[in-house]
């Protein structure tokens, strides 16, 4: 049988592989070595899901959305990652990143954050250890994203602002990267989403698919079943939407939905719709889309969401999208804050921008009276407010 998962080389069908600089060798294969011997192990497995129980507050809720449910004619459940500790599904990874670089001997965590909420996350956990934290920040998001980056600084984390490129989440991962290669001995890596070179997006859908246990086992008590007939989540790099398909994703039964950031549309320049407009390249060190000009030079993506502007996607979302398993839409920022305001009208739920665009996928869609729909509120919208406030349906 045809698997979405995975394979031994860290390629999911042609993309994936790790394409990274001489200097990080080792750094890399040292993590590849480490990651499945500490994640299967006893100790680790019952550490992390402490954690996940008692300080993340897991599991978060399976809501059955009535009014959105009436309005689009069928059953919607919405996984509310936002009722998470910190706000988002981040905090998921961010444990068990941080439990597994102290097992490795690791003292310094690095991370980049585009919306805050992964820097949010893995400041949180580092206060939480006792481990030191820098986070690299586009400048661009540093403005737009004030409260997180406060949050950061409060937490105790250093902040550095990063100013090349269009100042957003792939400027701050190459300078993460530079920092890695300067201080190999010493520092872990903490990457937020399913991207970056084997074994980080395999890592993160482990990290994050507690999202798609829990699922299973919620659905099995609301409907009789463990299984939906729809999945729907967002991608930018896909960290929330991998957990929240990990354990469907050789299940035929189960549609998978993806949502990713049209901007000012798919054919405005103003985009960040990596599976419609990629092509094949390779990016901070994987093989994947990758939205590119005629060189190969990486074009900068545009969203009005600052998580979901990110040049390339996720190896395991190329594949699902390359082999037709999983299908995509484009949704623009219109779209997106038209939906936001749509669930928080009907359901007094304020999502992230990011799961708004989730949300906007609902109006494209034909549902039965008896699909059972499982949508991923990524994060809260409280980060958020002010740009909501600026387009506020008059």
């Amino acid at each position: 049988m045809e698997t979405y998962q995975v394979n031994n080389e860290g390629y999911y069908g042609t993309f994936g592989g790790a394409y990274i600089p001489e200097i990080l060798h080792r750094c890399v294969e040292e993590l590849r070595r480490a990651y499945l011997q500490v994640l299967d192990s006893a100790d680790f497995r019952q550490e992390f899901d402490t954690l996940l129980r008692d300080y993340v507050g897991r599991p978060s809720p399976l809501y059955l959305a009535q009014r959105l449910s009436g309005r689009y004619g069928c059953r919607i459940y919405l996984k509310r990652e936002d009722l998470n500790h910190t706000g988002a599904h981040k905090i998921n990874n961010a444990i068990g990143q941080v439990l597994l670089a102290r097992r490795m001997g690791k003292r310094r965590i690095i991370a980049e954050t585009g919306a805050g909420q992964h820097g949010v996350a893995t400041a949180t956990v580092c206060a939480l250890m006792g481990m030191e934290c820098i986070v690299y920040m586009g400048k661009t998001d540093v403005e737009r994203q004030h409260v997180n980056v406060e949050r950061m600084k409060m937490l105790g984390a250093k902040v550095r602002p990063v100013t090349s490129g269009n100042m957003t989440l792939k400027d701050a991962t190459n300078e993460a990267i530079r920092d890695w290669c300067c201080h190999p001995e010493d520092t872990y890596y903490v990457i937020g989403s399913t991207v970056g070179p084997h074994p980080y997006p395999d890592m993160v859908a482990r990290l994050q698919s507690v999202i798609s246990r829990e699922i299973k086992q919620q659905l099995m008590e609301h409907e009789g079943r463990d299984y939906p007939d729809y999945l729907v989540a967002c991608v930018g790099g896909g960290s929330n939407a991998a957990g929240t398909i990990y354990h469907y994703l050789d299940d035929s039964r189960v549609k998978i939905v993806l949502a990713e950031a049209g901007g000012k549309g798919v054919d405005s320049g103003l985009s960040a719709a990596t599976i419609q407009l990629g092509r094949l390249g390779i990016i901070h060190g994987a093989k994947t889309l990758v939205m590119q000009d005629e060189d190969g030079q990486i074009q900068e993506p545009y969203s009005i969401s600052a998580g979901l502007d990110y040049p390339g996607i996720g190896p395991m979302h190329a594949n699902l999208a390359a082999k037709k398993r999983a299908m995509t839409y484009a949704i623009d920022d219109d779209e997106a804050l038209s939906a936001a305001y749509r669930l928080t009208r009907l359901e007094g739920i304020i999502p992230a921008l990011e799961s708004a665009h989730a949300l906007g996928t609902l109006e494209k869609m034909r549902f039965r009276p008896q699909d059972i729909v499982v949508l991923t509120v990524s994060g809260r919208g409280d980060k958020d407010i002010a740009t909501y406030l600026a387009h506020a349906p008059q």
